[in-house]
Parts: C-alpha cells; structure tokens; sequence
C-alpha cells in the first residue's frame, strides 16, 4: 500500500527486454535505499513493482580511492553490477499493456516506497495498481498554482466525485470539478516543483487510480 506523497523522482537508465516485459534499472538518487530489501514494493508513476536487485555502496577504506577527493573510478558494488543509488524491477507485458511511461529510456518516474503501518497518511490509501490511462485536456497557470484537467476512461469516470481522491501518475490529488469523463485539478507550486506533473501538456498520458473506497462501495451494492 501507498499514500500517493511522493518522495522524489527517479529516472529509467536502461531497458533490457524479457520474453515477457522489461526489466528496468532506476537511478534513484534522492531515495533511501539503505532500507529497502529485495521483494519490497516501490512505486513508479502509480504502478507498484518489486525491487529484484539494488546497487550497495563500497565499503569505505581509509586512504582508498573510495575516499578519496579526488577517487578516480567508484566501483559499481553488488549485486548486479548496480552503482549505489539504483535499483532494478520487472515489468510484465500486461502491465505494459494498461499503463504509460514504463517503457521510455531516460524517462523520469514518480517513486514512493510502501507505506508502514504507523506511517502518517498524508494523501489517502493507494494500492499501486493501475486502473487506467488518463488523458490531459489542459495543464495551464492559474495564478501560482496549475488547473489540470483529464479526460477520465469511460469505465472509470463513475468512480471520480468532486472533492474526491484519484491518484495521477502515483500522485494523490484532490478533485475540484466533474463533468462527464472529464475532471479538474489544482496543482499547487510544491506539487509540481517536486513530481513529474510538470512535464505534462494537453494530449499527454497518466496513470490513473481511482479512490479504493469507491471500488469496494460499488461491489457492495451488486446484486
């Protein structure tokens, strides 16, 4: 589970093709890797994938050329070859098939490790799995702040209410308006300064999730 806060952004530094899916490696400088453990859970523009492999930083010797100011080559440490700082995942073909932006080379990601038990909820519980691709209408200045707004799946426009919660490209977000398929969204300056939504302009493509509690709402009242 995730709380749709994301801790900074990681980028795509290779894609190397699997008979089904890719495997990617993440250069994820800005995120504490030190206590994550192969088999956890990270989250990229929304989309929950598991750490297969991750760089760990060579021990430091005194007098070495690790410690060094002026140290020549940094080893690329263990396992995987990985340098200290990045990590890899597998993507499957199916998730490929229903999500955008896990397949671009030197794109720039969302990351959000999993949430702890006792952690604060800053945004609203976020499972990480994907429901749909979104797609921008408008992304303009409105005073200091940015009005998105995306033209929801057909199949997923029932869950999005004003006031609601939906997560954009792992990213929890407060609707302001609804109308039909299409729903508004006032980005605040941290917002986009810290998350990939800055990149966005009409006709580009998210990641969408919508709120769990409108899911498990809907499967109550089924006959």
């Amino acid at each position: 589970m995730f709380t749709g806060i994301v801790a900074t952004t990681g980028r795509i530094t290779a894609l190397q093709p699997l008979e089904q899916g890719l495997r990617l490696t993440i250069a994820a400088p800005g995120l504490k890797l030190s206590d994550v453990a192969l088999g956890d859970s990270i989250a990229h523009n929304g989309v929950c994938l598991t750490v297969i492999a991750k760089g760990e930083a060579p021990p430091r010797r005194r007098g070495s050329a690790a410690s060094s100011p002026h140290g020549a080559k940094k080893s690329l440490g263990q396992p995987g070859e990985l340098p200290d700082g990045a990590y890899q995942v597998d993507v499957s073909k199916e998730t490929l098939d229903c999500t955008v932006g896990l397949d671009i080379l030197h794109g720039e990601l969302n990351l959000e490790k999993a949430m702890r038990l006792s952690d604060f909820i800053g945004g609203h519980l976020v499972s990480g799995h994907v429901d749909g691709v979104g797609k921008v209408v408008k992304f303009e200045p409105v005073g200091e702040s940015h009005e998105l707004v995306i033209k929801a799946p057909r199949k997923l426009a029932k869950y999005i209410a004003r006031k609601g919660s939906v997560t954009v490209d792992g990213v929890s977000l407060t609707t302001n308006r609804v109308k039909g398929r299409e729903f508004s969204i006032n980005l605040i300056p941290h917002t986009v300064e810290v998350t990939t939504l800055k990149r966005l302009s009409a006709g580009a493509r998210v990641n969408l999730e919508v709120d769990l509690i409108a899911r498990y709402v809907e499967r109550m009242l089924q006959p």
